[in-house]
């Protein structure tokens, strides 16, 4: 059963993975979220109905540790940071249709609602579990203040996740030589009744979901793992006070695990948002509750945009809940890669982040931030933030690019003709402009976020190309017809840009509306609106981007290494100078990265064995050399830094390795088509041991 395009009659939702009400943000945490918005607001500018939810995660284990600490109530502490978190996500223009929590009275209600459906249906049981216990501070360990092994790898896992090894999900009871995080003690695992959730009994049904689910690669092909081999249940209960309290008899001092009760808030939120506008407008059940046709029997389009770590519980427990409840299942789920800072790792403690509050006292727009966060790498791939990443790309295709034609077009338009020339716009403007619109549809029904902030970047390399070719301020006086002409299609393309840029810049798109004279919000028109006529005058514009600086940049770099400097100089943490013996030389190298890449991930890059055919300098630059390689099917052109390593003359002949699907790039006016691989400083050429033939792939 295959899902139709976007837009379909029934309504959809966009959600993201809840924040944790237990910390600030940082520019990290805000990748789901402003992607989220961008996807949200694509598909109501192709036509479909969408509400865009979301909401704090208010329960668990560290909340309730925190607040004691400070000396508050669980409740107290973590609505501190649900309403820091409610001011905060407009800042960077991310516009929920409703942001709820999920200690609030209609998630509490909800959660018990679907539980007790749960129950009813005979998927939920009771069984004696052993249960960490703390013997000195004589009380139960909840799952994130146990640490041990991991059962199934045996590497360092927490109580309910081995988060630095397999991944898996692991069930109280399952960690190896449990230790008590509250007083570092050995733990002892006594025997509790718990409630378990009987997810072995939804197997059949979620080997047939995973197989109709849409969305990213990683969030459809990871879970296979589990869901095609033994289905472990589930325990739903956990020993503490703070969170929503177990609806039956027999677990009174039980409340359900976190995980149960927070995305059970994807609906509630829904459901907030249908009370507010009324049903005519928005109805909550004909999303999550509406069985449509027997040939589709899911009504409401639902996409969930999360983290690449919580893939598991979002398509395996959530689906096989929402089926036990008889909810509608999740359309689609993406899940985005990690974000690092300047090629590393965040670090919290280490205060090694740029938090939300830094690029928002840095005076940039917010924008700026979504265009870097959004363009900067394929959505299931890590992505690098740092303030040099976004001042590249903010002045290459903001400024350079999509700024720089709007601006240009539109004061050329102003100056000469008080606005849109009158005449018609030409055929090659309108295909353009049409194949854009294509590019956005695409983008949308493959789930590509970053097609989204590409479409109107592209649009407008075209348009800058268009202008250039023909000159019209050569026009104006000798032909003054084919003048009007380019300028009347240059106009079209800047109020084209404006309606496909919205949903990954959208305060730029308002203030381009604007000065096209447009009347309404950009934010309310559909994506047809690019092919319409602009208004016929308008005022002179202002240039949308500014130019981020080199100063301002070295600054910022220089307040975060001083402040990651002061976080690290009392830790221990610093590594002590090596002594210069040759076993020490180790240290000189790079640690293994921590962050995984999917086997898919992997697969989608295409390495070849290639063999050199030429190489010779690039004239003016002083490490970058042309090469000519062969890689079977055909030869390519690829520029290396090699020039001052390696003798030119002798490589033809090499047989290297190259990765032949990256991105074409231009190097000091010399287009690169690949990239081959080398090692260490010295650009040691990966080179193969027998003789493989030109064109065969490393796998």
């Amino acid at each position: 059963m295959s899902h139709p395009d976007f837009p379909t009659d029934d309504p959809a939702v966009v959600t993201c993975g809840l924040p944790y009400a237990n910390g600030d943000l940082h520019v990290g945490h805000l990748r789901t979220y402003v992607s989220g918005d961008a996807f949200s607001r694509a598909l109501e500018t192709v036509g479909q109905q969408t509400a865009f939810v979301c909401g704090s995660d208010m329960h668990g284990t560290p909340i309730a540790v925190n607040a004691d600490k400070e000396g508050v109530s669980p409740e107290e502490f973590a609505l501190s940071y649900h309403e820091q978190y409610e001011a905060t996500f407009p800042e960077f223009n991310v516009e929920f249709d409703n942001y709820g929590h999920t200690h609030d009275d209609t998630n509490t209600e909800l959660t018990q609602d679907i539980v007790r459906a749960l129950d009813e249906g005979g998927h939920v049981y009771e069984k004696e579990i052993k249960v960490a216990w703390d013997p000195e501070a004589d009380q139960p360990l909840p799952d994130r203040y146990v640490e041990g092994t991991c059962p199934y790898c045996g590497e360092t896992a927490r109580g309910d996740e081995c988060d630095e090894g397999c991944g898996r999900h692991l069930e109280p009871g399952e960690v190896e030589d449990p230790v008590s995080a509250i007083t570092g003690n050995p733990a002892e695992y006594r025997d509790r009744t718990h409630k378990f959730f009987r997810v072995s009994d939804f197997q059949e049904y979620l080997q047939g979901f995973i197989d109709r689910l849409e969305g990213t690669a990683n969030a459809k092909n990871q879970p296979r793992e589990w869901i095609e081999g033994e289905l472990q249940d589930w325990c739903i209960t956990r020993d503490m006070d703070w969170g929503i309290d177990y609806p039956g008899e027999g677990a009174d001092d039980l409340v359900l695990y976190v995980w149960v009760d927070a995305p059970i808030e994807y609906a509630s939120s829904t459901k907030q948002y249908s009370e507010r506008v009324g049903t005519e407008e928005y109805d909550w059940e004909a999303v999550w509750k509406n069985h449509g046709t027997d040939e589709r029997p899911d009504g409401g389009e639902i996409v969930h945009i999360i983290g690449q770590d919580i893939i598991q519980h979002h398509t395996v427990f959530w689906p096989a809940m929402l089926r036990g409840a008889d909810f509608n299942e999740p359309r689609a789920v993406m899940a985005c890669g990690f974000v690092n800072l300047a090629g590393e790792a965040f670090s919290t403690s280490r205060n090694r982040a740029v938090w939300a509050d830094d690029y928002l006292d840095a005076g940039f727009h917010p924008d700026l931030f979504r265009y870097q966060i959004i363009t900067g790498s394929e959505f299931t791939a890590d992505v690098n933030f740092s303030w040099d990443a976004l001042q590249e790309r903010v002045n290459n295709d903001l400024v350079g690019t999509l700024g720089n034609f709007c601006y240009r077009s539109l004061l050329f338009a102003e100056r000469n003709y008080d606005g849109t020339p009158d005449v018609t716009v030409s055929e090659e403007v309108e295909s353009h402009v049409e194949s854009a619109i294509a590019d956005v549809r695409e983008a949308v029904n493959d789930y590509s976020v970053r097609g989204l902030g590409q479409a109107p970047v592209e649009l407008a390399k075209f348009g800058n190309e268009y202008i250039q070719r023909h000159e019209p301020w050569n026009l104006v006086d000798d032909d003054p017809d084919r003048a009007a002409q380019v300028i009347r299609d240059c106009v079209q393309i800047t109020k084209a840009c404006a309606v496909l840029m919205e949903p990954v810049l959208p305060g730029k798109a308002e203030q381009l509306w604007a000065q096209l004279g447009e009347s309404g919000s950009v934010h309310d028109a559909g994506i047809e609106a690019a092919l319409e006529a602009p208004p016929a005058t308008f005022d002179d514009p202002d240039e949308l981007f500014d130019r981020i600086e080199d100063d301002q940049v070295a600054e910022l770099n220089e307040q975060l290494e001083a402040r990651v400097a002061e976080a690290t100089a009392g830790d221990g943490t610093e590594s002590e100078e090596a002594d210069g013996d040759d076993e020490s030389a180790v240290t000189d190298l790079e640690p293994v990265a921590d962050d995984r890449v999917s086997f898919d991930d992997f697969q989608a890059l295409d390495i070849r064995v290639a063999e050199i055919l030429s190489a010779e300098p690039i004239e003016g630059a002083d490490d970058l050399a042309k090469l000519e390689v062969d890689i079977g099917v055909e030869t390519r052109q690829i520029v290396a830094g090699i020039k001052q390593l390696h003798d030119l003359d002798s490589l033809p002949g090499t047989r290297i390795v190259v990765v032949a699907n990256l991105e074409k790039a231009e190097l000091f006016g010399v287009e690169s088509n690949g990239m081959l691989l080398a090692a260490g400083d010295q650009a040691d050429l990966l080179t193969t041991l027998a003789d493989a033939e030109p064109g065969t792939k490393v796998q």
